[in-house]
C-alpha cells in the first residue's frame, strides 16, 4: 500500500510539471480576455440527453419525470415522480445508478431511494443527461448501469417566470423564479410549493423547494455557487413493504451546497470543486399505530472535495488528471452512528487517432475505508467508417460499495448485513450510429457480468428480508433509438430496450432483483404549431414474471404571446391499472392544467 501511494503521489509530481509551466505561462493581452470554459470530464458517449428547450415547452411536473422519454426506467412511487423515484438504467438495480450535478457525485449514501432529492426547481435546469456504463466509469464508483447528470442553468439574463398550475385530487403547484445579470455576476432565486390530497389513501404530499444559482465571470473563466433546500412530508403506502399494506408516512429535507471555479487558458482547465450534502429522513412504518409503533430517525452528510486539470497535448490529445476526496457520515436511530473516508485518483485521455477514429481511455483508484482498493475504468473507440455513420466498441469496470442501510439498517421487516462486499461489474457494448441534419438512429448491443451485487432476500429463519452479496449476473441487451424531423411541424421520437438478466440466486427469494424492465419503449410526436408545442406519447413496459402495461399521456400548450401561455397535461389517459413496483399501486388518469407567465 505504502508503494502504490508513493507511485502515485510521484506520477501527480510528474503530471503537474507537465502542466502548470503552460498555465503559468503570462501573457498580459490574453488575461485581460475572458474565456468561458464549459467543458468537463472526457466522456464517451452521451447517448441520451434533453434540453430545457424539451421540458421546459411542455408541461412536466418536473425534469425527473421528463426522463420518462428516454430509456430510464423510472420506478416511481408516487404521481408524476413528484415525492420519489428510483433510477434504472440497463437492468441495474436502483442503487447502481449513479446521480451527477453539473458532472459531480450526488448519491446518498444512507439509500438510493433518496437520489430524486435533488433541490433544484424546473427553472434551474438546463440540461439531462444519461451517460452508459463505459461514460460513466470515470465519475466513480455506483454507476454499474449508467449514470444521470443534471446539468444547472446559469443565470445570463434578466427574467422572471410564474408558473400556477392545478388537477385532480386536490393537486396544486406554483413556481416562480427570477434571475438578473449585472456586468459579470448572474444570481438566479427561485421558489417553488406543490401539494396533493393523493389517488388513494396514503399517498398525500406536499413538497417545497428553493434555491440560488450564482455565476461570476472571472478573466479566465467563472467562479459557479449554487445552494438549495428541499422539504417533502408525504404518505409513504407500502413504499418500502410492498404488498404488506402498511399505512406509513415519511418527512425529508435536503440541503446542498454546489461551488467551484472553472478555469481555462491555452488547452489547459482547471477545475476545483466542493459539494456538501445534508438530508434528514423520518419514518414512521405505521402512521396508525395499529400494527407497529416503529419510528426511525436518519441525518446524513456527505463532504466532497475535488480537483480536475485537463491540457490538450499535440500527440496525446486531451489528457486529464482528477483528485477527489469524500467523506460520508451518518446518525441514525435505527442505522446508529458511522462515518468513512473515500479517497481517488483519476485519469482520462480523449485522443483523435487519425480523422475518422477517436478513442477515449480513462482508469480511477478508489480506495473507501472498511473496503479494498478497487481499481476501475473504461476504454472506448468511435469510427467513421462513411460520412455520418458511426461504429464504437467499449468495455469498462465498475464497482460500489454498499449503502449505509444495506450494511445497518434494522426494523420489524428487514435487517442489514455488515458483512457485505462491494459490487463490482464488467461492461461491454458495440453500436451503429447515423447522425444526420434530420435524422439519427442507433442500435447498441451491450453485456453487463456482475460479481457480489447486493440485493434484499428473504430469510426463513428471522422472517425478515436481509442484505446479501449474490455470486453473480449476466446482463445482455440491446437498445435502440430514433429521432426523425419528419417535417417543419412533426418530429418523431422513440426508443426500444430488450433486456434479460441472468441471475444465480442461489434458491433465495430478490426483493428488487426481479424488477427490471425486459421492455421498455418509449415513443412521442412533438407537433411544432404557430401556438405551441403539442406531444403525443406512450410508453409500454413489461417486467419478468408480470404482465406488460400501456400509458398513453399527452400535453398541450396555446401561446397567446411570447410571455404567457396555457397548458393542459394528461398521463394515463386510458386509465390502466400498473404498478412499477411491485406492490405499489400508481395512479389512473390524472389530468392538471395551468398557466406560465415570462417577463
Amino acid at each position: 500500500m505504502q508503494k502504490i501511494k508513493w507511485r502515485v503521489l510521484f506520477f501527480i509530481v510528474i503530471m503537474a510539471g507537465l502542466w502548470f509551466p503552460a498555465f503559468g505561462e503570462d501573457d498580459s493581452s490574453a488575461s485581460l480576455e475572458k474565456i468561458v470554459v464549459s467543458k468537463s470530464r472526457n466522456i464517451f458517449l452521451e447517448q441520451y440527453s434533453l434540453d430545457s428547450a424539451d421540458f421546459e415547452s411542455l408541461p412536466y411536473s418536473s425534469p425527473i419525470e421528463a426522463l420518462n422519454t428516454l430509456p430510464m426506467d423510472l420506478q416511481s412511487r408516487s404521481p408524476h415522480s413528484a415525492i420519489q423515484a428510483d433510477y434504472s438504467l440497463r437492468g441495474s438495480s436502483f442503487q447502481d445508478v449513479l446521480i451527477l450535478l453539473n458532472g459531480e457525485r450526488i448519491n446518498d449514501p444512507q439509500t438510493a431511494h433518496f437520489n430524486s432529492d435533488i433541490p433544484f426547481t424546473s427553472a434551474d435546469i438546463s440540461r439531462l443527461q444519461i451517460l452508459p456504463s463505459a461514460s460513466s466509469s470515470t465519475f466513480g464508483p455506483d454507476a454499474i448501469g449508467g449514470a444521470v447528470n443534471f446539468v444547472v442553468k446559469k443565470p445570463v439574463e434578466k427574467k422572471c417566470i410564474l408558473e400556477l398550475s392545478g388537477g385532480q385530487y386536490g393537486t396544486y403547484s406554483q413556481l416562480f423564479s427570477v434571475s438578473d445579470k449585472i456586468r459579470d455576476l448572474g444570481v438566479r432565486l427561485s421558489v417553488e410549493n406543490g401539494q396533493s390530497d393523493g389517488f388513494s389513501e396514503d399517498t398525500d404530499y406536499k413538497k417545497f423547494t428553493t434555491s440560488v444559482v450564482s455565476s461570476l465571470g472571472l478573466p479566465l473563466g467563472s467562479f459557479d455557487l449554487s445552494a438549495g433546500f428541499q422539504k417533502k412530508d408525504f404518505g409513504a403506502y407500502d413504499f418500502y413493504t410492498p404488498g404488506m399494506g402498511y399505512p406509513s408516512k415519511e418527512w425529508t429535507r435536503t440541503y446542498l451546497l454546489d461551488a467551484g471555479f472553472n478555469l481555462g487558458k491555452e488547452g489547459f482547465i482547471i477545475k476545483p470543486n466542493f459539494i456538501w450534502r445534508r438530508h434528514y429522513d423520518k419514518f414512521m412504518l405505521d402512521k396508525t399505530g395499529a400494527r407497529s409503533n416503529f419510528v426511525a430517525n436518519h441525518r446524513n452528510d456527505t463532504y466532497t472535495p475535488n480537483i480536475y486539470f485537463q491540457k490538450d497535448f499535440l500527440k496525446l490529445g486531451k489528457a486529464g488528471l482528477g483528485l477527489e476526496y469524500g467523506d460520508e457520515r451518518i446518525t441514525s436511530t435505527t442505522l446508529g452512528r458511522h462515518t468513512r473516508e473515500h479517497k481517488s485518483i483519476f485519469i482520462d485521455d480523449a485522443l483523435t487517432l487519425t480523422p475518422q477514429v477517436y478513442s477515449v481511455l480513462s482508469f480511477r483508484w478508489d480506495d473507501y475505508a472498511g473496503f479494498n482498493n478497487t481499481y476501475t475504468g473504461s476504454a472506448s473507440l468511435r469510427y467513421e467508417f462513411v460520412p455520418l455513420n458511426f461504429l464504437h466498441c467499449a468495455v469498462s469496470r465498475n464497482m460500489r460499495v454498499p449503502s449505509f442501510t444495506e450494511l445497518y439498517y434494522n426494523d420489524p421487516t428487514t435487517i442489514g448485513n455488515s458483512s457485505l462486499s462491494a459490487e463490482k461489474s464488467l461492461n461491454y457494448e458495440i453500436g451503429y450510429e447515423i447522425k444526420k441534419e434530420k435524422f439519427s438512429f442507433g442500435p447498441t448491443l451491450f453485456f453487463r457480468k456482475e460479481d457480489d451485487f447486493i440485493d434484499w432476500v428473504w430469510n426463513d429463519s428471522l422472517q425478515k428480508y436481509q442484505t446479501q452479496n449474490i455470486s453473480g449476473a449476466d446482463v445482455l441487451g440491446i437498445e435502440m433509438q430514433l429521432g426523425w424531423e419528419i417535417n417543419k411541424i412533426m418530429i418523431l421520437n422513440t426508443n426500444y430496450t430488450y433486456i434479460n438478466k441472468f441471475t444465480d440466486n442461489s434458491g433465495y427469494l430478490l426483493k428488487y432483483g426481479p424488477n427490471y424492465a425486459r421492455h421498455l419503449w418509449n415513443t412521442e410526436f412533438k407537433f411544432k404549431l404557430p401556438f405551441g408545442v403539442q406531444s403525443i406519447g406512450f410508453t409500454y413496459k413489461q417486467k419478468p414474471g408480470r404482465p406488460g402495461w400501456f400509458l398513453l399521456n399527452a400535453r398541450f400548450n396555446y401561446n397567446f404571446n411570447k410571455n404567457m401561455s396555457l397548458f393542459l397535461s394528461g398521463t394515463n389517459l386510458l386509465n390502466v391499472g400498473y404498478q412499477e413496483i411491485e406492490g405499489i399501486p400508481q395512479p389512473g388518469r390524472w389530468i392538471d392544467s395551468g398557466f406560465k407567465l415570462e417577463w
